[in-house]
């Protein structure tokens, strides 16, 4: 019969992601996992077979945490320019999240066409908000999500590494001018 966990999956996780919030996933260890629940790391892998797993565990969390920002952005008007900002400030609020999820090599040479369904389980949400709101086809959505994407992520990386701050204001600003330029080219075209 195999040892009783001492900690459940969602503490061990809970363990790893205060640990990446405080430094980074170079730091989420077996051992600072178990120092931080006050622990050898011995219990770590009575619930879990290796460290892979926990990992995967702590970026499953950290995509549940931006997705919950998604919903927020989605739930405002207008949900596109809403979700831009959510994303922004993601980045602001979970550095290191955002640098998890968002600011890593990524397996393979992935093309600007096929990066958004490869790293954002909330990709088809985000196009409906396009097309819901907006007179555009659905090839048209992907481009204009694609292009405001690379905007946003240019202005969160910037947050997330702390080398310039912006207000919520010069953000909403930012993305506004910015759509509306892309959705008048669009739509000309």
């Amino acid at each position: 019969m195999p040892p009783k966990a001492k900690f459940t999956k969602e503490e061990i996780i809970g363990a790893g992601l205060a640990i990446l919030r405080e430094r980074d996933i170079s730091a989420v260890t077996a051992r600072e996992i178990g120092n931080y629940l006050g622990s050898s790391a011995r219990p770590i892998f009575t619930v879990f077979d290796n460290m892979g797993e926990v990992l995967n565990g702590i970026e499953a969390k950290a995509r549940e945490i931006y997705s919950e920002y998604v919903e927020q952005g989605l739930q405002q008007t207008p949900a596109f320019k809403g979700v831009g900002q959510s994303y922004i400030q993601f980045a602001i609020n979970e550095p290191k999240l955002f640098q998890l999820l968002f600011m890593r090599k990524t397996s393979g040479n992935i093309g600007v066409n096929r990066i958004l369904p490869e790293i954002d389980d909330n990709y088809t949400d985000i196009l409906k908000s396009i097309t819901d709101e907006y007179p555009v086809s659905a090839d048209d959505a992907v481009i204009l999500y694609r292009h405001l994407w690379i905007y946003s992520h240019g202005i969160a990386t910037l947050c997330a590494t702390s080398m310039c701050r912006f207000t919520e204001d010069e953000i909403g600003i930012m993305l506004t001018e910015v759509f509306k330029a892309l959705l008048t080219e669009r739509l000309k075209g």
